[in-house]
């Protein structure tokens, strides 16, 4: 009788913490550097069982431009791109001897082709995707957001569509303090990618938050590249930040992020250090 369980084997596998040169400050991503042949549901199985905000799979690219490909999945779904784990599966890549074909690494997602480049010690950044969807909430996602994150109409300063592949609904609040302060309510925010942000005196020049569905209901993300990156095209975009700054996320959890925002002529980039944290392999 022919079995139905599907022949794993030992794959490349490495965790990789993100937006930190300190392990366990940043956001791990699990990568598995050889996932060709794994179907989607095998993937999405292993992403589930690491428990992580989101793991990745290298495969082979089908755009002749692109060093490798990646598919990037979180609790539940598939995304078409998430920051971190671009960073993190870069990072696995080129230390697990990938060889890029120019000085800008070329990365083919779901949102297709993305660009990193490297800079001093570990640090990476990604050229920001352009936002799938922008401008104000309307009036009924607003109040959604502000009863589930417990805010006031003098707390919120302004607030846009950040939809970057997450469908990120962003609110820029007046005050570190109220940040902080925020116990969103997971019942009220159920199913939705909400960013908060903050301007920081407090060794960053702002500070973030993220909330977005987990198996478990609401969690919370301890460092959010593509939310990030949303954030960045609209503050810069609209004048609310400068071309280039920090900003500091994962207080709230006890972790210590930076990611390093720059705007160069018409590219945003995100940027953040990572340290390999687990080297190995994983029977799949």
């Amino acid at each position: 009788m022919t079995s139905l369980i599907p022949v794993s084997r030992n794959r490349s596998f490495a965790q990789v913490d993100v937006f930190t040169s300190v392990s366990t400050q940043g956001n791990p991503v699990a990568v598995v550097l050889d996932g060709e042949g794994l179907s989607a549901g095998q993937m999405q199985t292993f992403a589930d069982w690491t428990n992580l905000s989101e793991a990745t799979f290298i495969v082979p690219a089908s755009d002749p431009t692109a060093d490798y490909a990646v598919r990037i999945f979180c609790p539940g779904r598939e995304l078409p791109f998430a920051g971190h784990p671009t960073l993190g599966t870069c990072h696995a890549w080129l230390e697990s001897g990938g060889q890029p074909k120019s000085d800008v690494i070329v990365q083919e997602c779901g949102v297709g082709l993305v660009r990193i480049r490297q800079g001093a010690g570990s640090r990476l950044s990604f050229a920001a995707p352009p936002l799938r969807r922008y401008g104000p909430l309307a009036d009924a996602e607003l109040n959604v957001l502000a009863s589930g994150l417990g805010l006031t109409n003098e707390q919120i300063v302004d607030h846009q569509w950040c939809d970057n592949g997450p469908g990120w609904q962003a609110i820029l609040v007046d005050s570190v303090d109220t940040l902080r302060a925020i116990t969103p309510d997971g019942n009220l925010l159920a199913g939705l990618d909400v960013g908060v942000v903050a301007p920081s005196s407090h060794g960053a020049d702002f500070e973030v938050r993220a909330f977005f569905p987990g198996n478990n209901g609401l969690t919370e993300d301890p460092v959010t590249g593509s939310l990030n990156a949303a954030l960045a095209q609209w503050l810069i975009g609209s004048g609310q930040a400068p071309d280039t700054y920090t900003a500091s996320q994962g207080r709230a959890l006890g972790r210590d992020g930076r990611v390093f925002v720059e705007r160069i002529g018409s590219d945003v980039w995100i940027g953040g250090e990572s340290t390999s944290v687990i080297i190995g392999s994983v029977q799949l």
